[in-house]
């Protein structure tokens, strides 16, 4: 409804898609056309090709000669409305029964030789699907379903959906796809022609022939009658209490029209006069069509048939005549208006004033229809008249449908008068309740809405000004319910009715951007008693769906309050998961973090500026990386697994523990070192963890196949407080979108999960079947988490894959029974993608998941970037980071060690000096004060031995403290063990520490 110009947003991914089929136009040709394509074949020269050549034959099925001179042939490809054309210039006599081969472009050379063909040319045409074109004429055909006089017979060859539809055809469908080896053969030799590609020709082994094969008679064949052609107005337009005319004609190319008569029903004051019969076979008849005074306004459709003896053709001519009507007459019970195309006169009060001369006008005192509304929409019609004036408005009735829409909307345009008959008046409220009522109803009225409404959609508020509001929060339904079931399908069809979209007023970016409390609006927000107008029109995103231009400015509460970092159970080891939304140390403008000049980013086999993601500048970046280092400090993690970093070897990650560490005041965190793969993307995952808690055992590992674009990165760490040991996964898979390519399967089935879903499967199998087997066998532990961002939904095929063959969805476990688990927002539904999934092993060791909702309820209007912002919300906080939200995972890894220092007494001994040696020996006795056995094994540990004396016999480090690794097994309850000790103490200084006793493994 609202005509405002196209604003530019990024591209998303629709969820649930609707699938169009293209039709062609039927019967191009009438039945018996003398001349026919009789074959196509487009694989000349190609592998497995018959031929060398494509080629295009012609047959002339009549009884009589036809002379071909000035026709032309015409190819275009399987979608497209392009024409190529091979032009017949000189005289063509084609015979009955003779054919005529026409040689168009080679291939590489496979096949044999054509016969002798009678013109040649170089159309190159595709060997399984195209249009070719018989016309007499030789200019070129338009479009990709062409429509002319001149067109003798089309011939369209390829499926009827997917990528490569063919978009024109005779009859109920097109030839059958072809091959190299095979082409479409009209049948009986080029007889048959019913106009039906899909009836006439078979997908057969081509054989060529030429104005020299032998002749094909097709028997005698029955002329056809030539349609008659009426050329009748759509409409005749007047106003009641005038009288009006119109002049309609027809012709029949072999005949003469004789007689024209109304054969709809009757309508007094509506008759035909003036008749005159063609005077000739080809000319025209013409008659008026006469509407007298005394006809009442309204739409009357009047039938009119032509005639000559034998055929007859009928057209339909609405004639519309305007009146005066109130608003619900000229609205209407229906989708539509009864009077659209008429030109009506109403009246009602100005309730909402837009841009650009638009406003809403209600009948105060209505129908009391529930079926009709009693507002309408005037567009383009500048006026000195305000809110609350009464006004009549005359104009043409006009059903206006929004690119993308799939109904109308009705409205005044073409508007020649507002004239204001008085002021101060005001129209009733009417009450409604979102997703209980249907919204055509109240087309242009005055409404508030009970109860509070949810903000489900934000990512248009900064460039449109729009927030997608329900009554509730909306979930994607994949990720409650599995795909393509009918809870998934019920969930989906009730957001619809659910649905409402809040404008505001203008069509521009807005400045400054409206409903902002404390620089946001969060999804998941609220507001009570939104009243306003309700419009219908084009929304950000794609399509069209009821708006509200508020007639009170609303007021949000902050119903989903920001948590200014996450909390999550307490446990022994914290681990995260963030998308970094592609932080890259080298921009789009070719310079990078350090100032360099002229740098580009890998992207397979290629490195360039065009390569790069993220931030375009470095004061782009500076904003970026402030925002992320806010984010992973306040998370506080101990390991955190990173997706969408630069895949420039360590350079970015290293960049980025550098930058958190200044943030931080001290070097908190390092960077796992990169695996021997990290995919050929131009983005990868990263690993980063705090030394101080973590100790990396081993190298980092990686899955290479080629199914993993971004192949899965893992650590195993030990944790220094406790031994415990577990191993980290970070995945980051094929995304959803960019249909194309890809495997069988990839396509969106429009079931919810989007495109390359078969991939995602093969890579959640081969993480499964392959590498955790692999990460636990390295480790010689099976305690593995996977985390990261898996472009899968809650219930979507590769988790449900993924947690039918051993592993734990925690989300699930942990913060389903509390609410709504979500880490992404798109199409106005939230769910997750980011995950935490655990080995049977782990999950009894899991204390607590949650996400972290700093980013995707955030408006994208407040992220980092500068351009087309005149309106700038950035602040320098951990909101809207990037577009996921972060999952922690809180880990109670049970011990490998236990300090049993408080069930022990220790008695140390003086210490020998031996000269010859300069050692210092000693022995520490441990005598167990429990009444318990203590367990071993036993480590005796030397907390904060003085500096620069070494421990001779030390079983090795922990935690930077030597120990002894003691032989009992177990110390009695009672008994006593004696440990040695000899110690290098080259400064003689006094030799301390602090005695520890520990059961278990360092």
């Amino acid at each position: 409804m609202t005509h405002r110009p196209s604003i530019q947003t990024p591209g998303r991914l629709t969820v649930l898609a609707a699938l169009l089929a293209a039709f062609a136009a039927p019967a191009f040709a009438g039945p018996g056309a003398d001349v026919v394509i009789s074959q196509v074949y487009g694989g000349g020269g190609n592998s497995g090709a018959v031929y060398k050549n494509d080629f295009i034959e012609l047959f002339n099925r009549s009884g009589a000669e036809v002379n071909l001179k000035g026709w032309s042939v015409q190819y275009a490809s399987t979608g497209g409305g392009t024409w190529t054309l091979t032009k017949i210039t000189t005289d063509v006599l084609l015979q009955p029964g003779q054919y005529f081969l026409i040689q168009e472009g080679a291939g590489a050379g496979a096949g044999v030789a054509l016969p002798a063909a009678d013109l040649s040319a170089s159309i190159a045409m595709s060997a399984s699907y195209g249009k070719v074109a018989l016309v007499k004429s030789q200019d070129a055909l338009s479009g990709s379903a062409p429509v002319s006089g001149d067109l003798v017979d089309l011939v369209g060859f390829g499926p009827t959906s997917g990528a490569n539809t063919v978009s024109a055809w005779e009859g109920t469908g097109p030839v059958p796809q072809l091959t190299n080896s095979t082409a479409g053969v009209r049948k009986d030799g080029g007889c048959t022609d019913t106009d039906n590609n899909a009836g006439d020709f078979t997908a057969g082994t081509p054989v060529a022939r030429n104005s020299a094969s032998p002749i094909h008679a097709c028997g005698v064949i029955a002329p056809v009658d030539k349609p008659i052609v009426p050329n009748c107005p759509a409409s005749i337009g007047g106003r009641a209490g005038t009288a009006a005319t119109g002049f309609l004609q027809a012709s029949d190319p072999d005949g003469i029209v004789s007689q024209a008569d109304i054969t709809s029903a009757a309508v007094p004051g509506i008759s035909l006069s003036g008749f005159t019969a063609a005077g000739g076979i080809g000319a025209s008849a013409s008659v008026t069509l006469t509407v007298d005074a005394s006809v009442p306004s309204g739409i009357y459709p009047v039938a009119v048939t032509f005639g000559n003896g034998k055929q007859t053709a009928t057209c339909t001519v609405n004639v519309a005549l305007s009146g005066e009507h109130t608003i619900s007459q000229i609205q209407g019970s229906g989708l539509t208006s009864p009077y659209a195309g008429t030109v009506q006169t109403t009246t009602g009060v100005i309730t909402k004033k837009l841009s650009d001369g638009n406003f809403f006008i209600q009948d105060p005192a209505g129908d009391g229809d529930p079926t009709t509304s009693d507002a309408i929409y005037v567009f383009n019609a500048p006026t000195a008249a305000r809110v609350g004036d009464l006004v009549k408005v005359s104009g043409t009735v006009t059903e206006y449908k929004p690119s993308g829409a799939t109904r109308t909307f009705t409205e005044f345009g073409n508007v020649t008068q507002v004239s204001v008959l008085g002021s101060g008046a005001s129209v009733p409220v009417t009450y409604v309740r979102l997703g209980d009522e249907d919204l055509s109803q109240y087309e242009g009225m005055l409404v508030s809405f009970s109860g509070p409404l949810f903000v489900n959609g934000n990512y248009n508020l900064g460039d449109r000004g729009e927030v997608v509001l329900g009554s509730t929060r909306h979930e994607t339904p994949t990720n409650r319910y599995r795909p393509g079931s009918a809870d998934a399908v019920a969930l989906a069809a009730s957001y619809q009715r659910d649905t409402l979209v809040l404008d505001d007023g203008i069509f521009s970016t807005p400045n400054p951007i409206p409903y902002l409390t404390d620089g946001t609006l969060r999804t998941g927000d609220s507001v009570n008693g939104l009243t306003g107008v309700i419009d219908f029109g084009a929304i950000g995103g794609g399509g069209a769906w009821y708006k509200l231009q508020p007639t009170e400015t609303p007021v949000f509460n902050r119903s989903n309050a920001r948590e200014a970092a996450p909390t999550v159970a307490p446990g022994n080891v914290r681990v995260a998961s963030a998308n970094v939304l592609n932080f890259f140390t080298t921009f789009t403008d070719g310079t990078d973090a350090w100032g360099g000049t002229g740098k580009g980013c890998t992207l397979g086999s290629t490195t360039k500026a065009a390569n790069c993601r993220g931030a375009d500048s470095t004061a782009e970046f500076i904003r970026q990386r402030n925002k992320i280092v806010n984010e992973l400090k306040a998370m506080d993690a101990d390991a955190v697994g990173l997706m969408e970093i630069e895949n420039n070897g360590d350079t970015t990650v290293e960049y980025l523990v550098g930058a958190l560490n200044a943030a931080i005041g001290s070097p908190a965190y390092d960077y796992v070192r990169k695996p021997a793969t990290t995919g050929t993307d131009a983005i990868r995952v990263a690993m980063i963890y705090k030394p101080g808690k973590l100790t990396p055992v081993g190298g980092a590992m990686s899955d290479g196949d080629s199914v993993n674009n971004r192949p899965p990165m893992a650590q195993t760490f030990k944790v220094n407080a406790n031994g415990a040991r577990f191993s980290l996964i970070v995945n980051h898979l094929k995304s959803k979108g960019s249909c194309g390519g890809g495997i069988v399967g990839d396509a969106d089935s429009g079931d919810g999960q989007g495109c390359f879903n078969a991939t995602r499967i093969l890579q959640a199998k081969r993480l499964a079947s392959y590498f955790i087997p692999a990460v636990i066998a390295n480790a010689g532990d099976p305690d593995v988490l996977a985390v990261g961002d898996f472009n899968s939904y809650g219930h979507e095929d590769p988790i449900a894959y993924l947690t039918d063959n051993g592993l734990v969805n925690e989300l699930e476990r942990f913060v389903r029974p509390n609410g709504m688990p979500y880490s992404f927002q798109f199409d106005d539904t939230v769910g997750y993608l980011d995950h935490a999934l655990a080995t049977a092993s782990l999950d009894g060791q899991v204390a607590g998941v949650t996400e972290w909702h700093n980013n995707a309820d955030e408006p994208q209007i407040i992220d980092y970037n500068k351009e087309s912002k005149p309106d700038d919300e950035y602040v320098d906080n951990a909101f809207r980071a990037s577009d996921h939200d972060p999952v922690l995972v809180s880990l109670n890894l049970a011990p490998v060690f236990v300090d049993v220092s408080g069930s022990v007494s220790v008695a140390k001994s003086g210490l020998a000096v031996n000269r010859t040696t300069g050692k210092y020996t000693g022995t520490v006795t441990f005598t167990n004060t429990s009444g318990a056995a203590i367990r071993g094994p036993l480590q005796f540990k030397l907390d904060g031995l003085t500096a620069g004396v070494t421990l001779d016999n030390q079983s090795g480090i922990q935690g930077g403290s030597p120990y002894i690794s003691l032989s009992n097994a177990s110390i009695a309850p009672g008994a006593t063990v004696t440990v040695p000790v000899t110690f290098t103490n080259p400064s003689k200084a006094l030799i301390a520490y602090t005695a520890k006793l520990f059961s278990g493994t360092f």
